[in-house]
C-alpha cells in the first residue's frame, strides 16, 4: 500500500510540475509575441511624424486602427520589416481614431485602412497603398523608395476596413467601428 501511495505521490508531483512549467512557458511566449507585433506597441516604437518629415530618410506611414482586422492581421509582417528596414526608412503610425491625426487624415485622403503612405527623403508623398499587403510587395516599395526610384506597386489595393469620419457612439458592432455621416 505505501508503495502505491509514494507512485501517486511523484506521479502527481510530476504532473503539476509539468503544469506549471507549460504554464509558464505558455505565459511568455503569449507575452513576446503580443509585446513586439501588437498594434499598440509598434506604434509606440515608431517615430514621430514631425521626426520623419525632417531627418531626410524615406517614410512609410501607415493609417491604422487597432479595431481594424486587416492593421492586426499584417501586424507581425509590419514588426518584421521595421526589423529588416528600421535603418534606412522611418515607420510612422497614426492611429485613424485620434483626431490630432484629422489633417493627415484629410490630407492623404485616408478612407479605408491600412493605408499606406510613402514618402521621399523630403517628405513628399509619392505613392500610396490601402488595405492588406503582401509583405513582398511592400518590401519591393520600401527598395524602391530607399533607392529613390519608382515604387513597383504605388497604387495597389487589398482587404480594407472602411473609415469615415465621424462618431462612432451608435455605429453597428459588425461595422468594425466606421459609421456612414449623412449630410
Amino acid at each position: 500500500m505505501t508503495q502505491v501511495t509514494t507512485d501517486n505521490r511523484i506521479r502527481n508531483i510530476i504532473i503539476a510540475l509539468a503544469a506549471v512549467i507549460l504554464s509558464a512557458a505558455l505565459f511568455f511566449g503569449l507575452q513576446t509575441q503580443t509585446n513586439s507585433t501588437s498594434l499598440e506597441a509598434q506604434a509606440e516604437q515608431s517615430i514621430p511624424i514631425e521626426t520623419a518629415l525632417a531627418n531626410g530618410k524615406p517614410t512609410l506611414t501607415e493609417f491604422y486602427a487597432n479595431w481594424c482586422t486587416s492593421c492586426q492581421a499584417m501586424a507581425p509582417e509590419i514588426a518584421e520589416i521595421k526589423k529588416q528596414y528600421g535603418n534606412s526608412v522611418n515607420f510612422v503610425m497614426l492611429n485613424v481614431d485620434n483626431n490630432k491625426w484629422l489633417p493627415e487624415i484629410l490630407r492623404y485622403r485616408v478612407d479605408g485602412i491600412p493605408h499606406f503612405v510613402y514618402l521621399n527623403k523630403g517628405g513628399k508623398a509619392i505613392a500610396q497603398t490601402i488595405g492588406e499587403q503582401p509583405k513582398s510587395i511592400i518590401e519591393a516599395n520600401l527598395n524602391a523608395l530607399i533607392a529613390d526610384s519608382t515604387l513597383p506597386y504605388a497604387s495597389s489595393t487589398g482587404q480594407t476596413s472602411n473609415f469615415n469620419l465621424g462618431s462612432t457612439e451608435n455605429a453597428d458592432p459588425r461595422s468594425h467601428g466606421a459609421q456612414v455621416v449623412s449630410e
